[in-house]
């Protein structure tokens, strides 16, 4: 595997996890001390849960604030936020995090497998393939292995090696992140929510992070040149800050794009990642991307090398992971839209239209209502709405979760088989009218059933499904 940052280093712990022989290269001999991704939801923290970093992770966190959109006249025009508990898979929905913390802690838990070896200080340069995979390392060095993933970023060796481009979903902006850790004469000048100020002069996002630590992203105007505005980031800042109110802890410009790989798969060579898809900034869902693909991918290599499944369950890879990686990141471009309005009136109007479709009185949307389902791939072909869903993940008597009990591998769940505090499991089965559910490893529904004769049926298609 080529990569060591939060996807790669999620892949190796799953992979040693299932006990998968796995090299592991990065060119990086350490840690990124910087900030970049700022925030993951609880599909992700169920997934460190997994892999037995969770309460590692929790010290290293913090609630997402709600998200208040000011229009051009600096009126409140949309708010996302969170659902009350019971939180239905037994943690907050979105959390902010400091991410040098929380890769150091999955790096130190991959390199706890058995089967995993991790060699920092070396770069994939190049691979071929025949019935296996041969790569070429720095320092003249060569192995061969049954697969590869590149998890190698948005510059990915193993996807240009491959000649896989993107698919433009049409967003290319211009902006600088700025964080800071602010002192306490600073904290109590800012907003206590993240805010989205959506002004046709500057658009421009506040997001508050774990403990001091606060971001801005601004978006840059035409003709300027990023390389002076990251050298006169207070002159930006002073709205909210003087350089007395805190210490620059990271200031880059970048340009936010929306880019889905053609094809992730060639044979035995797969990408993941930033390698597979980039995407806008705006709903914190970059790194959640790309801990999915992983999640997604390894329970089926898994299954593959020990002869549980045939090729053909690889091939669902792609067929799950990109159409929900494109719908997520149109919605999360819809939302840059929204906020990028650059034309006055243009903006007044997005701001009456938003005002008048709930009323005039702004709801609270939970972000979570932006992340679809599976569309496709290894779900059952016997239709259900619960298809391709994520099953919940409820507290039983007692307080544990209930993937503490049963683990992270296929399993069948019955409605009286368990004995929770909140009644999330007993609501979920009522809302999809089912008495059971097949549940595959990543926590999503394979099928469900009424009855035992459609067990029965359930059980007969996931058998001959992994047999292809």
């Amino acid at each position: 595997m080529a990569g060591f940052g939060p996807a790669g280093a999620v892949c190796a712990n799953l992979l040693g996890q299932l006990g998968v022989r796995t090299l592991v290269v990065e060119r990086n001999s350490a840690v990124y001390d910087k900030p970049r991704a700022f925030a993951f939801d609880h599909e992700i923290m169920r997934v460190f849960q997994n892999i037995g970093v969770a309460q590692s992770v929790l010290p290293h966190t913090a609630p997402f604030t709600p998200s208040e959109y000011y229009g051009a006249s600096g009126q409140l025009i949309k708010r996302l936020g969170s659902v009350a508990p019971p939180y239905p898979l037994g943690w907050p929905p979105n959390v902010v995090f400091n991410q040098p913390a929380l890769e150091k802690i999955l790096r130190e838990q991959a390199a706890s497998w058995p089967s995993v070896t991790i060699e920092l200080g070396t770069e994939l340069q190049g691979f071929s393939v025949s019935q296996d995979v041969e790569l070429h390392f720095s320092k003249s060095k060569t192995l061969t292995s049954k697969y590869l993933i590149g998890c190698d970023g948005a510059a990915s060796t193993v996807r240009q090696a491959l000649g896989i481009g993107y698919e433009d979903l049409d967003f290319d902006e211009p902006w600088l992140v700025v964080d800071l850790l602010v002192n306490e004469r600073g904290l109590a000048k800012l907003p206590k929510v993240s805010i989205q100020y959506c002004e046709p002069a500057r658009p421009a996002t506040y997001l508050v992070g774990p403990g001091n630590h606060r971001r801005w992203e601004i978006m840059l105007l035409p003709g300027e040149d990023p390389r002076r505005i990251e050298a006169d980031v207070w002159r930006l800042l002073s709205r909210w800050l003087t350089p007395d109110d805190a210490v620059l802890w990271r200031a880059a410009s970048y340009r936010f794009h929306a880019l889905v790989a053609e094809s992730w798969r060639k044979g035995p060579v797969f990408i993941a990642g930033d390698a597979a898809h980039q995407q806008p900034p705006f709903t914190g869902q970059g790194m959640c991307q790309g801990i999915r693909d992983v999640a997604n991918l390894t329970w089926k290599l898994a299954a593959v090398l020990r002869g549980e499944a045939g090729q053909g369950l690889l091939d669902s890879y792609e067929a799950e992971r990109k159409p929900h990686v494109k719908q997520l990141t149109r919605r999360i471009k819809d939302i840059g839209r929204l906020i990028c309005e650059r034309d006055p009136a243009a903006a007044a109007a997005r701001d009456a239209r938003l005002i008048d479709e709930v009323g005039g009185s702004i709801p609270t949307v939970p972000r979570q209502d932006l992340i679809p389902s599976l569309e496709a791939g290894f779900v059952s072909p016997l239709p259900h709405a619960a298809n391709g869903t994520l099953f919940p993940q409820p507290r039983l008597q007692g307080g544990s979760l209930m993937d503490d009990v049963v683990g992270s591998g296929w399993r069948t769940v019955h409605m009286d088989g368990l004995t929770e505090s909140e009644g999330v499991l007993a609501a979920w089965f009522t809302r999809h009218q089912c008495k059971t559910a097949i549940v595959r490893p990543d926590h999503y529904v394979y099928g469900v059933a009424r009855d035992a004769a459609e067990l029965g049926r359930q059980k007969q298609a996931l058998q001959d499904g992994l047999r292809r």
